[in-house]
């Protein structure tokens, strides 16, 4: 038998401008939504101007459910639309 946890894949994004990369931080860690961590936010140089600009990605990461199966294909088949598979175990 094997045992799988999985979590549901969910994003969302935000842009900010900031005169600086500390700005621009506190600016997302405010725009952070609960249960959500920031996974990516590339800064650009906004032409003409002396701010930054930045688009931070937040991935949900607040549940994580257990499925059961007796083989991969199985438990594959168990994983909800929307849903990640994070690791596999054998229980035996």
């Amino acid at each position: 038998m094997l045992i799988g946890l999985m979590r549901p894949v969910e994003t969302t994004s935000v842009d900010v401008e900031a005169a600086d990369l500390a700005a621009v931080q506190t600016q997302l860690a405010l725009q952070k939504p609960q249960g959500f961590d920031l996974i990516s936010a590339p800064v650009k140089m906004i032409k003409g101007a002396s701010t930054l600009k930045a688009t931070g990605t937040f991935a949900r990461r607040d549940q994580i459910q257990q499925i059961d199966a007796d083989d991969m294909d199985a438990l594959l088949a168990k994983v909800p639309e929307g849903w990640q598979l994070l690791n596999v175990r054998d229980a035996s």
